[in-house]
This record gives C-alpha cells, sequence and structure tokens, in this order.
C-alpha cells in the first residue's frame, strides 16, 4: 500500500516541481493529490504512455483518459548523484535518481527519487512502491518511490 508523507525530500531552496493546472499532465497531479499514480492510456488502442502528451504515441489518436494503477513497480535503473546539480543540493548528495517500470500500465516507466540510504546497492528488478509526498502548503503532491516493504 503506497505510504503518504508532509516531509520533503527536496531540501528548502531548490525549485519543486510545481503542476500547470491546465497542462497536459494536470490529470497525473490530481491522481497524485488523491494519493493514486495515475498514467495516460489511449481509448482507441489502449496504449499506455508516460509523460502525457496530446496524442497517443501509437496511433495518433486524441482520444487520451488517465488511469488508476497499483503504484508498484520494479526497479529499471538507478544511479547515484554526487555532484549537486543546484547549490541547495550540495547537503543532500549523494541521492538516487531511478528509472520505474509499471508492469500494469504496459511498462511504461517513469524517472523518479528512490528514498532510502543513498549508499545501498537497489537490486535491479526490486519491487518499489510509491510514496506520497504532500505539499499542502503549495497545493500539490509529488511521488517518490521505495523498495516495497520498506518502512
Amino acid at each position: 500500500m503506497a505510504e503518504s508523507t508532509t516531509k520533503s525530500y527536496l531540501p528548502p531552496g531548490l525549485a519543486v516541481p510545481v503542476p500547470s493546472p491546465d497542462g497536459v499532465d494536470k490529470g497525473f497531479y490530481e491522481g497524485l493529490a488523491r494519493h493514486e499514480l495515475t498514467v495516460q492510456r489511449c481509448n482507441q488502442c489502449h496504449m499506455f504512455q508516460f509523460a502525457p502528451e496530446l496524442i497517443c504515441h501509437k496511433c495518433q489518436s486524441t482520444d487520451l483518459s488517465w488511469h488508476k494503477v497499483s503504484g508498484r513497480g520494479r526497479l529499471y535503473s538507478w544511479i547515484r548523484i554526487w555532484n549537486p546539480v543546484h547549490p541547495a543540493l550540495k547537503s543532500a548528495c549523494p541521492y538516487i535518481v531511478a528509472v520505474i517500470e509499471l508492469p500494469d500500465a504496459g511498462n511504461v516507466r517513469m524517472v523518479g527519487n528512490l528514498l532510502g540510504d543513498p549508499m545501498q546497492d537497489f537490486p535491479f528488478d526490486a519491487e518499489v512502491e510509491a510514496v506520497f509526498e504532500d505539499h499542502p502548503d503549495k497545493g500539490f503532491t509529488l511521488v517518490q518511490w521505495r523498495l516495497a516493504g520498506a518502512a
């Protein structure tokens, strides 16, 4: 089951990705606000896709919708970041950026932060789960990832 947190993974001073209320990713962020992971799906050919687009990657239909998925995935790849790309990340290094594959969404992949000990060697294909990071003061929620069953 997906966990919720209001503790920010991102250090203070770092620009946080903020959804645009009328953007193509609106349905994704609306799902996160409900603590649901959603993936865009074509209503014509039923192909899942991520990142969201205005047309289907496969059949070019514009008939797209958002489908709730389990919030569980597999660790496809990861990298330990040692060098801060922003001054606010100086004290946060090292941290892990991961590519998560979602089996119940046509194996689409999402990029995100992998929580836990950044010095750990995470096994590829490990099962991971979504963690929802609430930012009530800013009016949005982000998704992070952790090894399934980790507290």
